[in-house]
């Protein structure tokens, strides 16, 4: 992966809030939703969203900064580290604390597996009697499959195919254990479980703050001074969302259980849907001209309640 800040456009020195509005204009653009079927947008798409991944959490940033992992989140082993390793078991270097994509295990599982089974004294048939190893890594998932759950398939290093189950309401940062998919065990002992870090991706304009989810709606002038029924996206599909007659920019609607599904309490967040009044791309004569007809748009002041604070 390309460095983190080159990705989003942003300097070293960026703020956390630099580095939110560099991503969310990346991802307005390149996200797949907008962008169906354009494979160049969706691999965009996930570069930003990995390298936002990285830098908007202070710890991993600290220690990107620091070189103590590379831009995918891998830890950079110190120098020497492998020779520091070597005169272990049977001569040869183990890696420990292994962390990786499912994209990426293939050749680190490989090398592992090919130890753990000549582990010991003796190679194959000799050595300690253990129980398999667990291994844990990370998997990216669309925000959607998080919010309502679904299924996720990915490819084992051994090179089966799996189908996991990603529960309704699972957040970013949730731990799924897949039973006996880690290290095999030696003699015959049963192999260790994995355990899979779940990133969910950020959607392109759905926010979540908690198990509520918060989006911001365009209407139009009509929509929004004569009141109108509206069609409004939400996790579980669109609805019909009432506009209040003589609603304004900022006007915040909010639609009951229409957010994610608390896992644990068993109830759903609410979607609060705030309303912006977009005006037509192209200029339209008799708007303008109803405009300067209309002597009460010149009755009202709409900032002078900031005076107060000037």
């Amino acid at each position: 992966m390309s460095d983190p800040y080159s990705v989003l456009g942003v300097p070293r020195t960026a703020s956390e809030d630099d580095i939110r509005k560099a991503f969310r204009k990346l991802a307005k653009k390149h996200h797949p939703d907008l962008n169906p079927g354009d494979k160049v947008a969706e691999a965009k798409f996930k570069e930003a969203s990995q390298a936002n991944d990285l830098l908007s959490d202070p710890e991993k940033r600290r220690r990107f900064d620091a070189g103590e992992i590379d831009a995918t989140g891998q830890e950079v082993p110190p120098r020497g580290f492998y020779r520091d390793q070597a005169g272990g078991f049977g001569g040869k270097y183990e890696r420990a604390g292994a962390h990786e994509s499912f994209v990426d295990m293939g050749g680190i599982f490989s090398e592992m597996f090919g130890e753990r089974r000549g582990f010991g004294a003796g190679g194959p048939g000799g050595g300690f009697d253990m129980s398999g190893m667990p291994v844990t890594y990370s998997l990216r998932v669309p925000f959607l499959v998080g919010a309502r759950g679904g299924k996720q398939r990915v490819n084992l290093p051994d090179g089966k195919t799996l189908d996991i189950d990603i529960p309704e309401g699972t957040t970013d940062g949730q731990t799924l254990r897949l039973k006996g998919q880690g290290m095999p065990g030696s003699q015959g002992q049963p192999a260790g479980d994995a355990y899979v870090e779940i990133r969910v991706e950020p959607h392109a304009f759905f926010q979540t703050r908690d198990n509520d989810i918060h989006i911001e709606l365009p209407v139009t002038l009509t929509e929004a001074a004569l009141g109108a029924k509206v069609r409004a996206p939400t996790v579980g599909g669109p609805v019909m969302l009432n506009v209040p007659a003589g609603s304004n920019s900022g006007t915040s609607l909010r639609l009951k259980g229409r957010g994610l599904l608390d896992r644990r309490s068993g109830q759903r967040g609410d979607q609060y849907v705030k309303l912006k009044v977009v005006l037509p791309e192209q200029p339209d004569e008799k708007l303008k001209e109803f405009l300067e007809s209309w002597d009460a748009g010149r009755a009202y002041d709409p900032r002078k309640e900031m005076e107060q604070f000037t």
